[in-house]
C-alpha cells in the first residue's frame, strides 16, 4: 500500500501518524510519503522515521516531498492534516475580530462567525489537494484531520461526490473516556452509536453486550452526578501552572491524570453541556467549547471560562510537547486501513464524516454528517439512522445553510455569499456591520482569502 501524509512536517501529526503506522503488521511493506511545504520541518521528521526502521527493523519506506504531486501519484491512502498561515494567530483573528463587532461566539474555531472564515481560508487548499488527487490517484481513499470539519468534507464532495474523502475526528473518544466508569462496566461490554454533524453530534444508542439491556436509562440516571464535579481545563490548567504534568487529552480515551478528584466548579467545561442533557435528554460527545459554536442560546449558559482556560492549556501543551515516534497505535486511521486491506474483518467505526445521502433522513442529501461506519475491503459504508431526535434534529437544521453558503463561497468566490452565510448563522444577531466585518477578515488575513471578491 503506497500512503502519503500531507501536512507531516508537523511532527505532531508526522511522527504520531507514522508511530501508528509503524505498529501495523497488516500494512508492513507499505511505502509512506511525507509531504509538507517546509523543508526543513519535513526533513527533521524523515530523519527521525529513518532511524527509527533502522533501529526496529520494521519493513517501511519513508519518503519526503515538498511537490505533493510527485508523492501521490499512484496513492492508495491520502491522509491530510493541515493548517494555513500561523495557526494561533489567526484563530485569535477569527475569535476576537467577530466579537468586537458585538458577535457573541463562544469560541473561533468551527462554527460562528470565526468557523465560517476558518473554512473559507482553509478550504480551498484542501480542494486543491483534492484537485490533484483526482488528477494522480483518482480512486484513492482520503482521509481528512483538519477542521472545520463538516464544512470541508461537505465542500469537498459538493465538487467531487465520487471521491472516497472521509473526515476524521477526534471526540468521539469521551465516550470511551467516561462511559466505563459511569456505567462501572468494562469498554467492551458496551454498545455505543452517535450521530449528528462534527463537534455537534450526540449518543443516540447504548446498550449492555451482556444483556442486550437498554444502558441509555442508566446513563441519564448517573452522568449528571459523575460530572457535575468532574475535572475540567480550568482545573488542568491550574494544575500545569503549579508544575504539574499532563498528557495529550485531545483524542485520548483516558481520564485525565486529575481523575478521582473533584473539580473546583460544578460542571466544569460543561454547562451548555448539562442544559443539553437535561432538556434534550442526549448526552453530547464534547463540551462547550465545540457544541457551543452552533447555537444562538450558547452564550447564555456556557462556561465562558473553561473555554478560555482550554484554549489556552491547549496552546501551553502543543508547545511544551516533544513528538516522536511511539510504540503503540492510538489513531484509529490504523485500523480502518487494516480492514481496508483486507488484513482483518470489517467492523464498525464509531464516527467518519461523510456525504449524507439519506443516513439521517431529518438533514439535507447534500450535507457531510457524522456517523458510524462499517469498514471492510470493499470500502466503508455509513450507518443509518431512519429515526432521530427532533428535537436536536432542528439545531442541526438550522445550521446546515451556513455549510451550503459557505461550500458555495469557497468554490465560487463570491463575496456575496459570505456575507449570506453570516446572515444564515444562528449565532450571530447582527445585520448592518457583517459587510464591514466580510472586509476587514479578508485585509487581516490575506493572501488567504483573497479570492474572495
Amino acid at each position: 500500500m503506497k500512503i502519503v501524509l500531507i501536512g507531516a512536517g508537523s511532527a505532531q501529526f508526522g511522527l504520531g501518524t507514522l508511530g501508528d503506522l509503524f505498529q501495523s503488521r497488516v500494512l508492513e511493506g507499505s511505502e509512506i510519503d511525507i509531504v509538507d511545504i517546509d523543508e526543513n520541518a519535513l526533513d527533521h521528521v524523515q530523519k527521525i522515521a529513518t532511524s527509527f526502521l533502522e533501529e526496529s527493523g520494521k519493513p517501511f519506506s519513508v519518503q519526503a516531498y515538498t511537490d505533493r504531486k510527485k508523492a501521490l501519484q499512484g496513492a492508495d491512502v491520502v491522509v491530510i492534516s493541515i493548517e494555513v498561515g500561523k495557526r494561533f494567530p489567526l484563530w485569535n483573528q477569527d475569535w476576537t475580530i467577530p466579537q468586537q463587532y458585538g458577535i457573541h461566539q463562544v469560541y473561533g474555531e468551527n462554527g460562528g462567525a470565526g468557523g465560517v472564515f476558518h473554512s473559507l481560508r482553509i478550504t480551498p487548499a484542501i480542494v486543491e489537494i483534492c484537485d490533484d488527487v483526482m488528477q494522480f490517484c483518482p480512486d484513492a481513499y482520503v482521509f481528512n484531520y483538519s477542521n472545520p470539519m463538516t464544512a470541508i468534507t461537505t465542500t469537498v464532495l459538493r465538487k467531487y461526490p465520487k471521491m472516497k474523502f472521509i473526515g476524521m475526528c477526534h471526540e468521539i473518544a469521551s465516550l470511551k473516556r467516561y462511559l466505563p466508569t459511569i456505567l462501572d462496566t468494562p469498554y467492551e461490554d458496551l454498545t455505543l452509536r452517535a450521530a449528528g454533524l462534527n463537534h455537534f453530534s450526540v449518543l443516540l444508542e447504548a446498550s449492555y453486550r451482556s444483556t442486550g439491556k437498554d444502558a441509555y436509562p442508566d446513563i441519564l440516571e448517573r452522568a449528571p452526578a459523575f460530572f457535575e464535579r468532574e475535572p475540567g481545563y480550568s482545573d488542568l490548567l491550574s494544575y500545569v501552572r503549579k508544575g504539574g504534568s499532563v498528557e495529550q487529552t485531545e483524542g485520548s480515551d483516558r481520564r485525565s491524570l486529575l481523575a478521582g478528584t473533584r473539580s473546583a466548579k460544578s460542571w466544569a467545561d460543561r454547562t451548555l453541556f448539562k442544559t443539553i442533557l437535561e432538556r434534550y435528554r442526549l448526552l453530547p460527545i464534547t463540551g462547550d467549547s465545540h457544541i457551543g459554536e452552533y447555537l444562538s442560546w450558547a452564550w447564555e449558559v456556557a462556561d465562558h471560562k473553561g473555554i478560555k482556560d482550554f484554549y489556552e492549556f491547549y496552546q501551553m501543551t502543543l508547545s511544551q510537547k516533544e513528538p516522536k515516534i511511539g510504540r503503540v497505535a492510538h489513531e484509529r486511521l490504523v485500523y480502518i486501513l487494516e480492514a481496508l486491506a483486507g488484513g482483518t474483518a470489517s467492523y464498525e467505526e464509531p464516527a467518519v464524516n461523510i456525504l449524507n445521502g439519506n443516513l439521517i433522513p431529518e438533514l439535507p442529501s447534500w450535507i457531510a454528517v457524522e456517523v458510524p461506519g462499517i469498514v471492510s475491503a470493499s470500502g466503508i459504508k455509513g450507518v443509518e439512522f431512519s429515526t432521530y431526535p427532533k428535537g436536536f434534529a432542528a439545531l442541526l437544521r438550522n445550521y446546515c445553510g451556513v455549510y451550503d453558503l459557505t461550500a458555495e463561497a469557497v468554490l465560487t468566490g463570491q463575496k456575496e455569499y459570505v456575507i449570506q452565510a453570516l446572515m444564515a448563522n444562528p449565532v450571530i444577531d447582527r445585520c448592518q456591520i457583517l459587510p464591514e466585518l466580510v472586509d476587514i477578515m479578508i485585509d487581516r488575513q490575506r493572501p488567504w482569502l483573497d479570492y474572495l471578491g
